[in-house]
């Protein structure tokens, strides 16, 4: 089966390299909305399957298209991509000295059939000082990332003080549970 990947994250590319798949990229324009009447613990799966159904048909039918989204939670609110270097700074110093839950919608689908999963990861920052927060907003513009930060990045290294979960989940592609759903979607 042939693999087409629906996104744009070169951290999405990279883990789906490194666990040896051949892909292509296909990147859907669709507007990300989030539908407010379905449980906050739905959003990121029903986004990745909105954005899944709107690639379909560009996708060849011996292929698996995988689409995913992923969302940053405090306590009930989605923290998403920052529109910009306030509210970056707001998100991450909401995250500050706290924990947060970050979940990972992923759907697989080809012309015959359709699978949807999401992983939930509990990330807890410890207390980020204003000077930390501005640096790292300063010379890693976090603005296409949910929830402002990236765990690979400075702030991962040095803000991050637990996590319990799957690490690749909070990068965008909850891998472990991935590989389960591949092997299993054509039997």
């Amino acid at each position: 089966m042939k693999i087409i990947l629906g996104s744009a994250s070169p951290r999405r590319q990279n883990l789906l390299k490194e666990l040896g798949y051949a892909f292509e990229i296909l990147v859907s324009d669709l507007e990300e909305i989030v539908d407010h009447s379905l449980p906050i613990e739905d959003v990121a799966v029903d986004l990745a399957t909105k954005k899944a159904l709107y690639l379909l048909p560009k996708a060849a039918k011996e292929t698996i298209l995988i689409c995913a989204d992923t969302v940053v939670i405090y306590e009930n609110t989605i923290l998403g991509k920052p529109a910009n270097k306030e509210q970056a700074l707001e998100y991450l110093s909401i995250l500050s000295g706290n924990e947060h839950r970050v979940i990972t919608g992923v759907a697989l689908m080809n012309t015959e059939k359709s699978v949807q999963f999401s992983e939930t990861t509990y990330v807890r920052f410890k207390t980020l000082s204003d000077e930390e927060i501005f640096y790292y907003i300063e010379n890693y513009h976090p603005y296409d990332k949910a929830g402002a930060y990236g765990i690979q990045d400075w702030i991962g290294l040095v803000g991050v003080e637990s996590i319990q979960g799957s690490y690749t989940n909070v990068l965008g592609l909850p891998t472990q549970h991935l590989i389960e759903k591949l092997r299993s979607f054509n039997s």
